[in-house]
């Protein structure tokens, strides 16, 4: 089971990222544009996702992903670390967030990060 250790590792592993607290929770930001978040107690983690996705998310697997309701307006959802299968699953979530806030010049340089089969 993924936990925040593990969240921190991945995430910072991740092209140009960096890690600052706002909102008194570490938050992980790629170019300083902010991808994720570890709210609460750390035992979850807030990513960007596309509205229609995270509905689709949500409904699919609703006892992995919730959408919390001061970010209902906004492109994100919440995961639960505990539920998530394994490391690859979180490495996938956080790179596929990374690559919604990443700029062009490092979606040029890392063209398959964050999609499927990518490194």
């Amino acid at each position: 089971m993924p936990d925040a250790k593990d969240v921190r590792r991945i995430a910072l592993s991740l092209p140009d990222t960096t890690e600052k607290t706002a909102w008194n929770m570490p938050t992980f930001r790629v170019a300083g544009k902010m991808f994720a978040t570890l709210p609460e107690d750390e035992t979850s983690l807030a990513v960007r996702c596309p509205k229609e996705e995270r509905d689709e998310l949500v409904l699919a697997e609703p006892e992995k992903f919730w959408i919390a309701g001061h970010e209902a307006q906004f492109a994100w959802v919440r995961a639960r670390l505990a539920v998530l299968e394994g490391e690859d699953e979180l490495r996938d979530i956080l790179a596929d967030s990374w690559r919604q806030a990443a700029p062009p010049r490092l979606l040029d340089a890392h063209p398959r990060l964050g999609l499927p089969g990518g490194a």
